[in-house]
């Protein structure tokens, strides 16, 4: 018999009924540690996962930034050379295939090797890029090519995430939207290589003085080499940089031939292309601005281009200007009459302007243009101007209509050169019904009984005034509009006085027309572009095209006169050209321009020199100017004339006119009027320049 035994103290009793449970075994801490990363893993990568896909949705391709598709436009002369850039941004952008490939392998190798086989980011070299950039080894952005041209192209230069971020995400939506190709040529186009100048067309300029298509392969290299360090790279202005320079350009021709894009034995004989010294920014300043603004007013009134296109930059512009021509023109004038100012002793010489443009007769391509001292300094291009009478540059122009209209005088004798008129100071003319118009001569001089060729000699007023009554002044404007003047030119009235030039035309206006002359009386509107591109692709500029517009014989026997004026008459001083010439003075009301316009076989040249005060912009009277009393166009404006047309045309053979004379003017084969032995010199104004006195014949009819 079992006998129950009483609870025991601190033992409970266990329940009969509940079933016995093994004792719980503790996990290790190793899987739970392995559990907790697998599951912060999963976390991470949903989360990138999550937000490369909000990332990739939420951030567009923007448009391009502004910096990036600036350009500027860039003017040439006719060989390629280049006269200037019309905005401060250097460069201008080329396709791809313009660029040489051995230069492209040698940007490949500064900047991405694998450009071509790989994707648009490379994560392992961004990871060690900021690593690099974290431990102190150097900014280091780790971004491919197709990177660095988002930064480039539609973000901007700031180092910050936010901007790193967006050019992630944009590269790669580029990457599936255009070519490698494409996307490479944009970064050749975008990137900064220094000396202001972004771009590889824009580099090449700067550093070598030639167009990208030309550079050779270690040139190619330099300036891959400087797209790491732009500025400190140029060993022009830090020499001290030399040997990084170098271990930089050797790496890069290294990486060419490791790439198999150079050879080792090319490589071998590869010497550094030392470039250019750095030229100071020049802009527009001396002639450049005078030649960008005429260009563009040349582009934009012909239709070519409207002036919002051009202002967007990226045109490359090859003018018809020739380099030495232009320069001859400049040194003609700081020769003859910059050198000789002096506005500190003498006032007068603060109006001095000079202008003037050259055109060859033949093609009538404008191949020398002078607008000023320098645009910077007057920035009205005295060139293009037409706001100064051109006076007595006009009268040729009344002699070719006469010859042209068979016109005769007012007693019914046939024009010729040799017609005799009263060149009587102040004679009223005859046959006119607008009222009395009695223009004076030059120093009020009387001539009485004078041929025109002498009257054109010695360019009398009142012979000319009549004359273009007699030929009609509708028929004069009409003759001068289809030689080249502008239907428009301010001041081209049918009236007496258009034979006297109260009309403003320009002096590149005036050198059309002369060309015409000279070029037997066919006009082909000037021209002062030979072509224009942009972005490789080329804009069709007007046909050019040539027309008889006044017989040969009415341009030839004008021709045979004026150069009475240059061998005999007020415009001798233009004998300094040492060839055949033709050409004519002028002098504006009150003298407050003076011009010379003539021609030889091969050049049409005109020379105006004009008085503007520089505070007020008034015209003023050039007295005194260049310590003369007067200034008359056989004075400085010839002589410029024969300086420039001599040092233009050196090295040529000079030709004689072939002329077709006019019936009745067979004598102007022969010496001119103040030659021979019945003419008599009048002395005029003893203080005038050279050429500027008058050849008088013995009154005396046949």
């Amino acid at each position: 018999m079992s006998v129950e035994q009483p609870p025991q103290p601190g033992w409970p009793r266990r329940d009969p009924t509940v079933p016995i449970r093994p004792p719980k075994v503790k996990k290790s801490r190793p899987r739970r540690l392995l559990r907790m990363l697998f599951g912060a893993l999963l976390l991470a990568a949903l989360l990138l996962t999550g937000g490369f896909l909000t990332g990739y949705l939420l951030v567009d391709i923007p448009p391009a930034n502004a910096a990036a598709t600036a350009q500027s436009n860039v003017y040439l002369y006719a060989d390629g050379t280049q006269i200037a850039r019309d905005g401060e941004v250097d460069r201008e952008n080329l396709r791809l295939a313009r660029v040489p490939r051995a230069v492209r392998h040698a940007v490949l190798a500064a900047e991405d090797r694998d450009f071509y086989s790989q994707p648009a980011v490379d994560p392992k070299a961004m990871i060690r890029g900021a690593w690099n950039t974290l431990t102190g080894k150097g900014r280091q952005s780790g971004s491919t090519i197709t990177q660095q041209y988002v930064k480039n192209y539609y973000l901007g230069q700031e180092q910050t995430v936010a901007r790193k971020v967006k050019e992630f995400f944009i590269a790669i939506k580029l990457h599936r939207e255009k070519s490698k190709d494409e996307i490479f040529e944009g970064y050749l186009n975008t990137s900064y290589f220094g000396r202001n100048a972004y771009g590889i067309q824009a580099a090449a300029r700067a550093y070598y003085g030639k167009d990208a298509e030309q550079l050779d392969t270690a040139q190619g290299a330099y300036l891959a080499s400087l797209l790491k360090a732009p500025t400190a790279y140029d060993v022009a202005t830090h020499p001290e940089n030399r040997h990084k320079v170098l271990a930089r350009w050797k790496y890069v021709l290294n990486g060419m031939v490791k790439e198999r894009w150079l050879t080792p034995a090319a490589r071998a004989v590869i010497a550094f292309p030392a470039p250019q010294n750095a030229r100071p920014a020049t802009g527009l300043s001396g002639q450049r601005g005078y030649i960008v603004q005429a260009v563009e007013d040349h582009l934009t009134s012909s239709g070519v281009i409207d002036e919002k296109t051009l202002a967007r930059g990226g045109h490359r512009i090859t003018t018809t200007l020739e380099k030495s021509k232009q320069d001859a023109f400049v040194a003609a004038v700081d020769d003859q009459v910059m050198s000789r100012l002096d506005p500190a002793r003498n006032p007068a010489d603060s109006f001095v302007r000079v202008g003037g443009a050259a055109i060859d007769p033949a093609t009538g391509r404008v191949v020398a243009l002078y607008g000023g001292v320098d645009y910077t300094r007057q920035y009205v291009n005295n060139a293009t101007r037409r706001d100064y009478q051109v006076g007595s540059a006009f009268k040729p122009f009344v002699f070719t209509a006469a010859v042209e209209n068979a016109a005769q005088t007012q007693d019914g004798r046939p024009i010729t050169p040799n017609t005799f008129y009263d060149g009587t100071n102040k004679r009223p003319v005859e046959g006119w019904d607008g009222g009395l118009y009695d223009p004076a001569n030059e120093d009020d001089v009387s001539y009485g009984e004078i041929t025109v060729r002498s009257a054109t000699d010695s360019s009398v007023n009142a012979v000319y005034a009549q004359m273009a009554v007699d030929v009609g002044p509708a028929e004069v404007k009409e003759t001068a509009i289809a030689l080249g003047l502008p239907p428009d030119t301010p001041d081209l009235n049918a009236s007496p006085s258009i034979a006297l030039g109260a009309a403003t035309a320009s002096a590149l206006d005036m050198a059309e027309a002369y060309a015409t002359l000279a070029n037997h009386g066919r006009h082909g509107a000037y021209t002062l572009v030979d072509k224009v591109t942009r972005n490789g692709q080329e804009l069709e500029l007007p046909a050019s095209e040539s027309r008889q517009v006044v017989t040969r014989e009415a341009a030839d026997t004008t021709t045979a006169i004026l150069r009475g004026v240059v061998e005999s008459g007020t415009g001798t001083a233009a004998l300094s050209a040492g060839r055949p010439a033709a050409g004519k003075t002028g002098t504006a009301e009150h003298d407050r321009a003076a011009w010379f316009a003539g021609y030889t076989p091969d050049l049409a040249t005109v020379v105006t020199m004009m008085g503007q005060d520089p505070r007020t912009g008034e015209q003023k009277p050039l007295y005194g100017a260049l310590g003369q009393p007067r200034i008359n166009g056989g004075g400085p404006p010839a002589e410029i004339w024969g300086q420039f047309t001599r040092e233009a045309l050196a090295g040529t053979e000079p030709r004689e006119f072939d002329l077709q004379l006019a019936e009745g003017a067979e004598e102007l084969l022969e010496p001119p009027d103040a030659h021979r032995p019945d003419a008599v010199v009048l002395p005029g104004d003893p203080s005038a320049p050279r050429g500027e006195q008058a050849a008088l014949p013995v009154p005396s009819r046949p």
